[in-house]
């Protein structure tokens, strides 16, 4: 995807960021945030003063926030272009962060990966911190939803419409974005991303995060540390390594 059109977009969301702020302030450096795309949490956690290496397997998205940092911010932080589930670094974290909804989209062998992997890359004391969507919420939902109007913003000079529906299908509920940009010419070039949100219990997660060595201290139903219930918005673990 385009990272200036999912940046432009996904910028607008700010309501987690205290969160992760809080938890940064709380554990310390340095910060490993996986999937950290454009820089949405990992920008500001920066900006707070902290140093935070962030993991993805987009070269765009990566180059994008790379330009975003200003040049006193370069050192503190450190990007590797690599899939979550596949890489390794030579330094142990107190925070490890998975936000944005990214955890629900993948795979139980995928999930199971990067558990591993976040369970070796903790420090003593370290923290693992994962938020998504909450599935009893999206499995409640019904099968199709009509394509609406979700959001509207610019980017350079055109201006972009966002509609947002959903299918949902088994365990899958997957969510179809066009993205309208209105060109100066009257045209009208649209953009189309899926995301498939797997719809796994809460026990199941409880239970993959337990086989990979990490016991879970909080469970969340939102990012105001409210408890986790069926009509939750979220659902948000905080764990650390048994």
């Amino acid at each position: 995807m385009d990272p200036r059109l999912y940046h432009a977009h996904h910028q607008h969301y700010t309501e987690d960021l205290p969160f992760w702020r809080e938890l940064a302030a709380r554990q310390g450096d340095p910060i490993l945030e996986l999937g950290c795309g454009t820089g949405r949490v990992l920008l500001p956690l920066v900006k707070a003063g902290h140093t935070v290496f962030g993991v993805d397997n987009d070269a765009a998205m990566l180059a994008f926030l790379s330009a975003r940092l200003a040049p006193e911010q370069t050192n503190h932080a450190l990007m590797l272009l690599a899939d979550m589930d596949d890489f390794q670094l030579a330094e142990r974290f107190p925070l490890v962060l998975l936000p944005c909804n990214t955890y629900s989209v993948l795979t139980a062998e995928v999930r199971g990966r990067v558990l591993n992997i976040v369970a070796q890359l903790l420090a003593p004391g370290g923290m693992f911190a994962v938020s998504m969507p909450n599935p009893t919420l999206l499995a409640d939902l019904p099968a199709e939803g009509e394509s609406e109007l979700e959001l509207e913003f610019t980017v350079g000079e055109d201006a972009v419409q966002v509609y947002s529906a959903w299918q949902r299908a088994g365990d899958a509920l997957t969510f179809i974005y066009d993205y309208d940009r209105l060109l100066a010419d009257g045209l009208v070039e649209r953009h189309t991303v899926q995301t498939t949100h797997r719809l796994v219990s809460a026990e199941q997660h409880e239970g993959e995060l337990a086989a990979a060595g990490l016991r879970i201290t909080e469970t969340y139903g939102d990012f105001d540390k409210s408890a986790y219930t069926a009509d939750s918005p979220h659902l948000i673990f905080l764990a650390t390594i048994t």
